[in-house]
């Protein structure tokens, strides 16, 4: 079971890429069978033992207030909602404000990562850092840039070039709300692949696991999620003691 029962959610992106398909939402809102890519990623959560969640919304967030509400499967929900773009870093750091424990998972919510949280938690509160990021191996990593990992840490960062194996980052961590101080440092819109981790590789520790993983972020891989992703969570859902997947610890590239 959980300690840490609370996440945050980045669900404020325009979805710029995905406007020949989803015209007129947040990304996190493109349908996948009939409903939100966002109600997925909620209801895996619960199924994990997460009861809280804070979403930060920004474009169009009235059509996630509306259909969401304040529960979904089982999750309270809080919103934060940006009057003006925050970035990643802002709209995450407004997020961890809003919650309440000493540690909280946070991810994107375009991505699908199906973690077992569980073992995430175990792995972070063993080691303490002020972040813990989840990295998965992939055959090509030139769509997303590499994570770079030397002695079970994160070395640094490559750009999106190049194609061969390689870890990527998952879109989920886990936080210690001790990150707000740095995070207070920066100016009110910033990124936080871009900013912060990559001025802050000693303060994280990677978690690779390679389970199912899938980011809407372009076409080709939001028709995917139709096809599949609704199968895909079913079957994870399934499975006894709500065990997302295998997981190995796979060594670095």
């Amino acid at each position: 079971m959980l300690r840490i029962k609370e996440a945050v959610i980045l669900a404020g992106g325009l979805g710029t890429r995905l406007k020949s398909l989803v015209r007129d939402l947040p990304k996190p809102m493109a349908d996948i069978s009939g409903r939100p890519f966002l109600s997925y990623l909620i209801e895996f959560l619960s199924s994990q033992g997460v009861r809280r969640a804070v979403i930060s919304a920004g474009y169009k967030n009235g059509t996630i207030t509306e259909y969401f509400g304040k529960a979904h499967k089982g999750v309270e929900l809080e919103y934060v909602i940006e009057d003006k773009p925050l970035g990643t870093g802002g709209a995450l750091r407004e997020a961890v404000k809003a919650s309440e424990g000493k540690d909280v998972f946070a991810m994107n919510g375009d991505s699908f990562f199906a973690l077992d949280l569980s073992k995430m938690e175990f792995f972070h509160l063993t080691g303490r850092p002020l972040v813990t990021m989840a990295i998965k191996p992939v055959a090509d990593a030139a769509r997303f840039g590499r994570v770079r990992v030397e002695d079970t840490r994160v070395a640094g960062f490559e750009e999106k070039t190049g194609s061969g194996p390689g870890f990527i980052n998952g879109g989920v961590y886990i936080l210690n709300r001790k990150i707000l101080d740095p995070l207070n440092g920066f100016k009110e819109g910033f990124s936080f692949e871009n900013g912060f981790l990559r001025l802050n590789t000693g303060s994280i520790l990677p978690f690779v696991s390679d389970s199912y993983f899938i980011d809407i972020g372009i076409p080709e891989d939001y028709l995917k999620a139709r096809v599949e992703l609704a199968g895909r969570v079913e079957k994870i859902l399934m499975r006894p003691n709500g065990t997302p997947g295998r997981l190995k610890i796979i060594p670095a590239f």
